[in-house]
């Protein structure tokens, strides 16, 4: 069987992105050994993650995302917006667009198109909850993320740190994404280590609006509610509203980036 498929990016965070309407990938524990082989970097074609669409009944469609281990993942946010550029190429969807992705309903829409960049505004889910832990602050905005807050984010060892956090007694067997955030002027960088990729990656999508919230949180900027996060893989914006201690009307921004279009054989 041929199965087609996108290669995306969002700011670097990279993406198998399969249109599942056909049903090509249907038992996905029978499946988890060749979406670790598609995702390899070396004997596969080499991403951070795979995703799937696939038909949802009210919905312009469903994205199933899976870490590069081959095992299911949580919410994806660069993997939602690349989710959205595909839907767009293959005319499942203009403009607004409405999806399923993890147990829950997301917004998104087409801001702009130029060159191989589509540019999406991604609505994230309200967040209720968080946990100040010393210098460092937990939040789940669709995934798990611890953020640390550090001077110069360059000279930490992202892999090694973010190992001995993502796998401490404090977030026990499920772990946690881990992402070291430095101020900037009028930006926060930061760097992500991924749960399920195991390793640095150049950008995550919930772990940048994770370090906006946490940021807003810690108050070195103030009452600001809107970022402009650099990645090692590019930029991003998060913007929001907080009132009566809810995080609501969360927006991750960016470019979704085509790669390439391939096929493989299964």
């Amino acid at each position: 069987m041929i199965i087609p498929f996108y290669k995306m990016h969002g700011t670097g965070n990279d993406f198998i992105v399969i249109d599942n309407r056909a049903h090509y990938i249907q038992k996905y524990s029978d499946n988890q050994q060749l979406i670790f082989n598609l995702c390899h970097r070396h004997f596969g074609i080499g991403a951070d993650g795979l995703i799937l669409l696939n038909t949802k009944v009210g919905y312009h469609f469903e994205m199933v995302y899976f870490n590069a281990d081959g095992n299911v993942g949580s919410m994806c946010g660069n993997g939602g917006r690349c989710a959205v550029a595909v839907a767009n190429f293959l005319n499942i969807t203009h403009g607004k667009v409405v999806f399923w992705a993890n147990g829950d309903e997301y917004n998104a829409s087409i801001i702009k198109k130029k060159d191989n960049n589509t540019y999406v505004s991604l609505r994230m889910n309200d967040i209720r909850t968080f946990e100040k832990q010393g210098n460092s602050i937990f939040v789940d905005t669709g995934s798990p993320h611890h953020i640390e807050f550090v001077d110069n984010a360059n000279a930490v060892n992202v892999v090694e740190e973010g190992r001995k956090i993502r796998y401490s007694s404090l977030y026990s067997e499920n772990g946690t994404n881990v992402d070291f955030v430095e101020f900037g002027p009028d930006y926060i960088f930061v760097r992500t280590y991924e749960r399920g990729v195991e390793n640095e990656t150049l950008s995550c999508g919930t772990g940048v609006v994770a370090s906006a919230l946490s940021t807003f949180i810690n108050g070195h900027y103030g009452k600001a509610s809107e970022f402009k996060i650099k990645t090692l893989g590019g930029e991003l914006k998060v913007s929001f509203i907080y009132k009566n201690k809810i995080f609501t009307n969360i927006y991750l921004e960016g470019p979704a980036t085509l790669v390439f279009k391939g096929e493989f054989e299964l």
